[in-house]
């Protein structure tokens, strides 16, 4: 994730994609290989520059070890210093050609992964807090670089059998970061996580601040939430994406003393898991079968 205050870009590597229709159907047949469902998600945000790619393949287009992880044309390097990300998708619904490589460079990694539900079933990876990062587009034409995080999640179970929605923000202090959770899980209950992270990656719980209502979405009506120190209100900027079950945005709030600008997350898992809302994915996330060779 990327963000320069007027461009924006969010890659998301995924290895049994969480949000695949077609990992979904497959799962009610009972083929859980994973790897034959992988995407890399790209979303560029800016004004006349908007695009977005999540173009899934099979196993037969997937490489990975310890260092390389190649999906299909694209592929993702890490080299012990730097994360390397070569971007070569095809947009949908409209067929844009997003080609180009992105350079993170973390300030500083972390090892300790969260647990996000009581059972453990999924987990959460703060990898680098606070980074760098170089955007280098060759098409759409664009050059800039900005603030960065990079992150990981990770489960053993669908997330619509353990969650009914959640709410995430990541936003950059003066001298280093937060990030904030609020969860429902399926049975009801709700968790709040809020940490702080220092300049060197260093992490430390706060009292989740109050949760404060934000407009709903546009388009698609999704409800959002966030968290601000007590006595103080949010505001929705900018709504990036409204989807069907999930929406993205900018948000203005004030976290820890500070007025701050946060990347916002809305995602509604009994949304995600209807039918109707299952035929739908496949406009936005079209599939390249098994066996059929990279473009």
């Amino acid at each position: 994730m990327s963000d320069d205050g007027q461009r924006g870009l969010t890659i998301i590597a995924l290895l049994g994609s969480v949000f695949s229709p077609y990992y979904a159907r497959a799962r009610r047949r009972g083929d859980c290989n994973a790897e034959n469902f992988c995407a890399l998600n790209v979303a560029l945000y800016g004004q006349d520059r908007t695009a977005w790619a999540m173009t899934e393949r099979g196993c037969g287009q997937l490489q990975r070890s310890a260092d390389t992880l190649v999906i299909g044309p694209s592929r993702v390097e890490w080299d012990g210093a730097t994360l390397t990300v070569h971007i070569d998708e095809r947009g949908a619904p409209l067929p844009k050609r997003l080609r180009g490589i992105v350079r993170v460079h973390p300030r500083a990694l972390t090892s300790q992964q969260t647990a996000l539900d009581p059972a453990g079933r999924h987990r959460w990876w703060p990898i680098a807090p606070e980074a760098r990062v170089e955007v280098e587009m060759e098409s759409p034409g664009l050059r800039w670089s900005g603030d960065g995080y990079l992150d990981s999640n990770s489960g053993d179970e669908p997330l619509e059998h353990g969650f009914r929605k959640w709410d995430w923000s990541r936003a950059k202090l003066r001298a280093s970061s937060a990030v904030l959770y609020d969860m429902t899980f399926l049975n009801g209950e709700r968790r709040s996580l809020a940490l702080h992270f220092d300049g060197q990656g260093a992490a430390e719980p706060f009292p989740p601040p109050p949760r404060v209502p934000l407009k709903t979405s546009f388009w698609w009506r999704i409800p959002r939430a966030t968290q601000a120190d007590p006595g103080h209100g949010a505001e929705v900027l900018e709504t990036l994406e409204d989807t069907p079950f999930y929406a993205r945005s900018k948000v203005r709030t004030t976290l820890l003393g500070e007025p701050v600008t946060a990347v916002h997350e809305s995602l509604s898992l009994t949304r995600f898991d209807t039918r109707w809302v299952q035929m739908l994915l496949p406009f936005r996330m079209p599939r390249i079968p098994l066996g059929r060779p990279r473009y």
